[in-house]
């Protein structure tokens, strides 16, 4: 049998507090409850606010309309995009527009953009998500 790896065993990530930073306690159908606010629309979350997002399907996706994140002060390493009930494809021009504009994409349906957004913002990361509402 091998010996344990060294480091502690609990390998549960920090929840983070609501009332500092934008998290993603909740989504349904048509609708996301972000740290102490319910919205009812496509939204764009960073950590430190939420914004009503304009995109209501993944074809109108566009780097205009990511502004929000454009002109934050902080810049936004990773996007994570949730698409609705399944991921869709970011064409090729679009997704080198992104990465010219220093973030990368992950590109999933909006459960899993919940979770991962989650993840991340627990780790620290510069991490945004453009949630379409299941």
């Amino acid at each position: 049998m091998k010996p344990p790896l060294p480091g502690p065993a609990d390998k549960s990530l920090p929840t983070p507090d609501p009332k500092q930073v934008q998290y993603i306690r909740s989504y349904g159908p048509g609708r996301f409850l972000i740290s102490e606010r319910e919205w009812h629309s496509p939204v764009l979350v960073t950590p430190p606010v939420t914004y009503p997002w304009t995109v209501s399907r993944p074809e109108d996706f566009t780097l205009e309309s990511l502004a929000p994140l454009r002109e934050a002060a902080i810049p936004t390493e990773i996007l994570v995009l949730g698409c609705g009930m399944r991921a869709v494809f970011v064409p090729p021009d679009l997704r080198a527009a992104l990465k010219a504009a220093g973030m990368g994409i992950e590109v999933v349906d909006t459960g899993s953009a919940c979770r991962i957004y989650n993840v991340l913002l627990a780790e620290g990361r510069r991490v945004a998500a453009a949630l379409i509402p299941l």
